[in-house]
């Protein structure tokens, strides 16, 4: 077998039919597979990704495989790989993946170096540890390496961050920011796997509980959307103005989180932020309080201060965990703070994630072409790719759209006409 370093190899016949079963949602994907295999624009270069090991991350993974390049895969979460996915890219697929759902830091870090021992030309991310360890530890490896993608809104900020610090080594195209990624990934895909991610972890109705959402980007809208839906009320909190505004104008209470701390039922945090619930938080809460993560790390619910002050902690259901506070009052955090939706749940659905892959598939394309000619700057998605991807999609889907008469169009190239 190639090189790997997964959790359980015998899993790979239940992760081969997993992968099968998420293939056929992701038609976008396939179709750039098929022309990629005839047109081979990846050949002989090499992937090193740190992405969520999942069916969907499956399915890009062959996809720049038909493409030609050679490929190296770590997770980039401790909680979101789902071992017979890890098996099957192994076994079946002769992909070299190194990812255990739950192993602990120092394994996160053999696997990222596992990765980055492979020597690769493009980078694919999700949440920047791999660039960021490739800049630090591994900047050796630095002239080798044609660009990279980002996956994560967390990991744009990171990026941006040494962009304006003048450290970053190569160009990374923003999969996060295309069109077709956070309109739809971030708030349809968010929204639904952390609701799903909840439900898992903790079997409760919604309805008629207090949802407190912290950060109203798109994730939060997606989040506050399906907790809405199945009747919760929905709180906001946010430190954005312009965001707030748009929360209370979409029916939501919008209040600051030591407001919020008092009323809530449930808090989930999806910031990119740190300490976004806090000591002043916890000694505000009800007893029974459920918290949980949606962000990339889990940064967001200050957990070491909750474990200060905790008299006692205990596992009570897998993925949940119960923290005695003063009074007796018990607070539960659940996946350990990290991105409940992958740690309790599957991640995203298939569907959603076609169109965040292919962006994927397409940028890594972009970069092999025209990477050596690029600023050492964080790049969006060309718009013609996802004007594509939409198209695409909407094919599969069977939905039709009108097109711009000729007449249509030099009105909207004119400025001769007026009223």
């Amino acid at each position: 077998m190639v090189q790997h370093d997964v959790k359980d190899p015998s899993l790979s016949g239940a992760g081969r039919l997993r992968i099968e079963w998420a293939e056929q949602s992701m038609p976008v994907l396939r179709q750039v597979r098929e022309r990629f295999a005839k047109e081979q624009p990846l050949k002989g270069t090499r992937i090193g990704a740190c992405l969520h090991v999942t069916t969907e991350t499956a399915v890009l993974m062959l996809t720049l495989r038909a493409g030609g390049a050679e490929i190296a895969l770590c997770a980039s979460n401790p909680l979101s790989t789902q071992d017979d996915t890890a098996a099957a890219l192994v076994r079946e697929h002769e992909i070299s993946t190194f990812a255990h759902k739950g192993e602990d830091n120092a394994r996160y870090y053999r696997h990222i170096e596992a990765v980055l021992s492979t020597r690769p030309q493009l980078t694919m991310d999700d949440g920047a540890d791999l660039i960021t360890q490739l800049h630090g530890a591994r900047a050796d490896l630095l002239p080798n390496v044609l660009g990279g993608t980002e996956e994560t809104t967390t990991g744009v900020v990171r990026l941006r961050a040494m962009e304006k610090q003048g450290v970053l080594a190569f160009p990374v195209i923003a999969v996060n920011d295309a069109d077709t990624k956070h309109l739809f990934d971030n708030r349809y895909g968010t929204g639904q796997s952390t609701i799903d991610g909840l439900l898992r972890a903790t079997n409760i109705l919604l309805a008629g509980r207090t949802v407190v959402v912290a950060g109203y980007g798109m994730c939060g809208r997606g989040v506050a959307a399906r907790a809405h839906g199945m009747g919760a009320q929905v709180v906001v909190t946010e430190v954005e103005p312009m965001r707030a505004l748009e929360a209370a104008m979409d029916g939501y209470r919008v209040m600051p989180m030591a407001r919020a701390a008092e009323v809530g039922d449930i808090f989930v945090t999806v910031t990119g932020n740190k300490g976004v619930i806090r000591t002043e938080h916890f000694g505000r809460m009800k007893d029974g309080a459920i918290l949980a993560n949606s962000g990339h790390f889990n940064v967001e619910i200050d957990l070491d201060s909750l474990a200060a002050m905790a008299r006692a902690r205990r596992p009570v259901r897998p993925f949940v965990e119960e923290f005695v506070l003063g009074g007796g009052r018990r607070v539960y955090v659940l996946g350990e703070g990290r991105l409940i939706n992958l740690a309790a749940a599957e991640g995203h659905p298939a569907a959603v994630m076609d169109m965040s892959f292919a962006n994927q598939a397409l940028s890594a394309e972009y970069l092999v072409k025209q990477g050596r000619t690029l600023a050492k700057k964080v790049y969006v998605v060309p718009r013609e790719i996802d004007r594509e991807i939409a198209r695409l999609k909407l094919a599969s889907m069977d939905v039709q759209i009108d097109e711009l008469t000729p007449e249509q169009e030099a009105y909207l190239a004119s400025w001769t006409h007026g009223t």
